[in-house]
């Protein structure tokens, strides 16, 4: 009986997960592509190969931490508000980058 109650509760949440995120999110972005952003955007103030602070925290780990400098978890949606908005200290890139470099940024940093 609990091996099938495992299987159930499994199932309700895979499908929950792909009720929440639109077909092909997870290919939303170009990890290549996000690099590049990085590099001309971010290297400046953001270390991507360590967690050594620059001006700016390092990234590496970032999706795998339990909270952001803010206090938030690092989801998808705070990263991309954190970029979109900045602040203490970090300008807002919500203007600057087009939302497709910013999918392509958020696939980078999954990858660190």
């Amino acid at each position: 009986m609990k091996p099938f109650r495992i299987m159930a509760v499994c199932g309700i949440l895979a499908g929950a997960a792909f009720m929440i995120s639109p077909a092909g999110a997870a290919a939303k972005g170009d990890a290549a592509k996000g690099k590049e952003v990085f590099e001309a955007n971010c290297s400046v103030c953001h270390n991507a190969d360590s967690t050594e602070k620059k001006m700016g925290p390092g990234l590496k780990g970032l999706f795998q931490k339990d909270k952001l400098t803010n206090g938030k978890k690092p989801t998808e949606a705070n990263v991309l508000a954190k970029i979109n908005e900045g602040g203490n200290g970090m300008p807002a890139y919500k203007d600057m980058l087009s939302d497709q470099e910013k999918d392509d940024l958020v696939a980078y940093l999954k990858t660190l």
